[in-house]
């Protein structure tokens, strides 16, 4: 990682083993409880995946860069890219620390603090709805609710 002053990083504990976490992020037909509506495949090291946010209309291409099984996962993705590393470490109660760490940002002044910001946010949530999800069994509709088409339309 180039630059730590302008990196992103969101963690959380999951009370569940790291292979169930891990396959979370890599298996779209679970990701979607938590995160994206729609996956095109599984991730893959070398393989560009496409993800889809449905209920914004918006898709993201994911050009997976290295997989580590039930430790790490690291990826770009973004348009500028920016790299996204999904770190798993297994603590000593069989449970698994999540870190998500986002760097790469060419931006600078307000514009790289505005990313840092978004970034920071959205992977704070995508964690939080991974945590409900995996626990709980509940999905808490985290994603679709964050940006409701009243509060879009009239520019909050």
């Amino acid at each position: 990682m180039a630059n730590n002053s302008n990196c992103v990083e969101a963690q959380m504990l999951i009370r569940k083993p790291a292979t169930e976490v891990f396959e979370a992020f890599i298996d779209p037909s679970i990701t979607k409880h938590f995160w994206f509506t729609k996956g095109s495949g599984k991730l893959e090291a070398g393989k560009t995946i496409i993800w889809e946010w449905e209920m914004y209309n918006v898709s993201s291409r994911v050009q997976v860069l290295e997989i580590l099984p039930n430790e790490k996962i690291a990826m770009e993705w973004g348009d500028p890219a920016t790299k996204v590393d999904f770190e798993f470490r297994t603590l000593s109660d069989g449970n698994t620390y999540v870190t998500i760490k986002n760097y790469g940002f060419d931006k600078t002044g307000d514009a790289l603090l505005d990313s840092i910001k978004d970034s920071t946010g959205g992977f704070t949530t995508v964690l939080d709805g991974l945590k409900a999800y995996l626990e709980h069994g509940i999905n808490l509709n985290l994603i679709a609710d964050k940006f409701p088409k009243e509060v879009i339309q009239h520019g909050n």
